[in-house]
């Protein structure tokens, strides 16, 4: 991994990507979706602060774990321009994640849990999908395969 001279306090896109490991691609796109931010030189080259390495790597960290773009970038916004985020910005923030995350986990052990009563059935309107459709909830408002909201629609008293 290179290193960057401590004297060096701006670092072209090359430099981060090279020391962050984020392609120079993530990093525009990073930029554009307002999660790092840099000033431009006057033959319009990216220079970015050198607090933007630490920023990069919260980012990827956030994203290991599945946390989406738009709620890395509310987090980052809370941070103070220019300022390097802690390991306590890190543990309020990751707190603030916690339950999220415990939820996405709940979900991901029941559906390895009945992967096999799953795997090709194509329709979510099937009696017995018990991932999907517990009890064929979806059958008496929708036909055919289709992604389900998060929260499927209560049964319908008789």
């Amino acid at each position: 991994m290179p290193q960057i001279p401590e004297k060096i306090h701006e670092l072209t896109v090359g430099q981060l990507s090279a020391r962050s490991g984020a392609a120079v691609s993530a990093l525009r796109f990073y930029e554009a979706k307002g999660l790092i931010g840099s000033r431009r030189t006057s033959g319009n080259q990216r220079r970015y602060s050198r607090d933007t390495l630490r920023r990069v790597a919260f980012i990827r960290a956030a994203q290991r774990v599945g946390i989406p773009l738009a709620t890395i970038r509310e987090a980052l916004a809370e941070l103070p321009e220019g300022r390097t985020p802690t390991r306590d910005d890190w543990a309020h923030l990751s707190e603030a994640w916690r339950s999220e995350l415990d939820e996405r986990i709940r979900r991901l052990n029941r559906l390895r849990d009945h992967l096999t009563d799953c795997i090709g059935c194509g329709c979510l309107s099937l009696e017995s999908c018990v991932l999907s459709n517990p009890n064929d909830i979806s059958g008496d408002h929708l036909t055919g395969s289709r992604l389900l909201p998060e929260n499927p629609p209560h049964p319908r008293t008789p």
